[in-house]
């Protein structure tokens, strides 16, 4: 069973965690997904998880009622207390409470500081990897006990 810890050891090194302040106004949230390839940032201030912003949340909350972006704040559409991990639980809790509470993200959490993000296709990576890793265990075992593969 593979661990969040493990799954972010994955990633591309070293973690990097995106993240704004509440205080910020969402165009500066934006950008900064944009600049680092991301679909949500972290809300974190004085090195406490506060809250998450997704570009769902931006269209949703900001776009569509015909805000600005360059006037709203952060903490004005942020998610509040966002649901998190922990690096020592199973990937496939995260899976469930994914596909159960329809998030696409998951802060990971140690010690009361961020050090992570786990994506929905880091999950899909992982199951992949770990598939793989099976087949091949499979077809050793089977080569060893004579029966040919075509």
């Amino acid at each position: 069973m593979t661990s969040v810890k493990t799954c972010l050891a994955q990633k591309p090194q070293p973690v990097v965690v995106v993240s704004v302040r509440p205080d910020e106004k969402v165009v500066v949230a934006l950008q900064l997904m944009r600049d680092n390839r991301v679909r949500a940032i972290l809300v974190i201030q004085d090195d406490k998880l506060l809250g998450i912003l997704t570009q769902g949340d931006c269209a949703i909350k900001v776009l569509l009622p015909g805000l600005d972006a360059k006037q709203v704040l952060v903490q004005e559409v942020m998610t509040v207390d966002p649901v998190s991990v922990k690096l020592q639980d199973p990937i496939e809790a995260c899976t469930g409470l994914m596909a159960s509470r329809n998030f696409r993200h998951l802060p990971v959490v140690e010690a009361g500081r961020v050090v992570g993000v786990i994506s929905i296709g880091d999950v899909v990576k992982d199951s992949i990897r770990q598939m793989g890793q099976q087949i091949g265990f499979l077809e050793t075992y089977i080569k060893g006990h004579s029966v040919e593969i075509s």
